[in-house]
C-alpha cells in the first residue's frame, strides 16, 4: 500500500506531513531524506513483515520457555 504526503511545515525536530485526505502526521524530522523540504511529496509504502514478526514470536516464545526452564524436543 503506498501513499503520498506532503510536507506541509517543520516543528523543531518533527515534520508535520499531510494526507491527501487532509490528515496530519508527524514524523521525526530525522527519518526523512536530507534534502527534504516544505512542500514536498513524498512516498509511503507500508506492508506487513511476516518474516520479522515470526522471528520475534520465536524469541519471545525461546525466552518465555528458558524462563520456564521448559525443554524442547
Amino acid at each position: 500500500m503506498e501513499h503520498s504526503l506532503t510536507i506541509d511545515r517543520f516543528e523543531d525536530e518533527k515534520a508535520v506531513l499531510k494526507t491527501e485526505k487532509g490528515e496530519t502526521i508527524t514524523w521525526p524530522k530525522n527519518m526523512l531524506p536530507a534534502e527534504a523540504k516544505e512542500g514536498e511529496i513524498l512516498a509511503f509504502s507500508i506492508r506487513g513483515d511476516k518474516e520479522k514478526e515470526k522471528d520475534k514470536k520465536e524469541l519471545a516464545k525461546d525466552i518465555l520457555n528458558e524462563l520456564l526452564e521448559v525443554e524442547e524436543n
